[in-house]
């Protein structure tokens, strides 16, 4: 059983969990639900860095990246960076990320901000869209086709933007569909943890041009994201390397403005 596996049977046992405690109507309820989303595609179409830069406490391949950092300072420095768009780790068990921390982080920028995290129910769609997320992560290996399908739509109806993220061909193949707006390739490999850029180049030919496209893992340098280009990447999501710092903010100011 791999680590994505693992995650999958906690998650389903957490989101029962939460579904029993707080009731759709609750969410439906809450002050963001009713807020007009910005979209993260539109931006990263037109905002040439491309930089969706990460909050991440921790990972289950790296352990402990940074516990000492406020979400707050995090997504201002990230914004003042000006970067597209800002994603926020929801996973508590393997990430060390919470709602809250997605809560802080609307409270504290006007950047599109995208739910990261293993979604596996309509439930955590509304959860999204309740604490102030603009975009959903949804993740081909651990879901069917009809599972991506009803979920894209349930998301877009509540206008918000959706990235599928892929490993390889058989993934990205079951998963093409009108209702996605960004394609993502995870450069890791869930199995080893080795990152190659190579998954993001051999894949961007079989991208439909419609989506835009969005490379994962393993960019830690300007040299990436200039290999990256030419293949029709328009998004790229740091993380580690901006959040490895003692302030991810003015990190991803430097490497902003050494990649223009």
């Amino acid at each position: 059983m791999n680590i994505l596996d693992k995650i999958v049977i906690d998650k389903r046992k957490e989101v029962a969990l939460r579904k029993s405690l707080i009731p759709t109507s609750q969410l439906e309820q809450s002050v963001l639900f009713s807020r007009n989303t910005t979209s993260l595609a539109n931006n990263l179409r037109n905002i040439k860095s491309g930089i969706i830069a990460e909050h991440k406490r921790r990972s289950p391949s790296k352990s402990v990246i940074n516990n000492g950092l406020n979400v707050q300072d995090v997504a201002t420095g990230y914004e003042n960076a000006g970067v597209c768009g800002m994603s926020v780790l929801t996973d508590g068990k393997y990430f060390g990320g919470s709602l809250d921390d997605l809560l802080t982080a609307r409270a504290s920028c006007n950047l599109p901000l995208l739910r990261k995290e293993f979604i596996i129910d309509e439930y955590q769609i509304l959860e999204a869209k309740a604490y102030g997320a603009d975009v959903i992560l949804l993740i081909a290996a651990i879901l069917t086709r009809e599972e991506i399908k009803q979920f894209s739509e349930f998301a877009k109806s509540l206008n918000l933007d959706v990235l599928l993220e892929v490993h390889n061909e058989d993934e990205l193949h079951k998963s093409i569909m009108p209702s996605l707006d960004m394609l993502g390739v995870n450069n890791r490999n869930l199995k080893t943890f080795e990152v190659s850029l190579e998954t993001s180049k051999s894949l961007s030919t079989i991208i439909p041009d419609d989506f835009v496209k969005v490379s994962e893992s393993g960019i830690s340098n300007i040299a990436a994201i200039k290999e990256l280009q030419p293949y029709g990447y328009q998004g790229f999501l740091i993380g580690e390397n901006f959040m490895k710092t003692d302030n991810p903010g003015s990190s991803a100011t430097e490497f902003i403005k050494s990649l223009s």
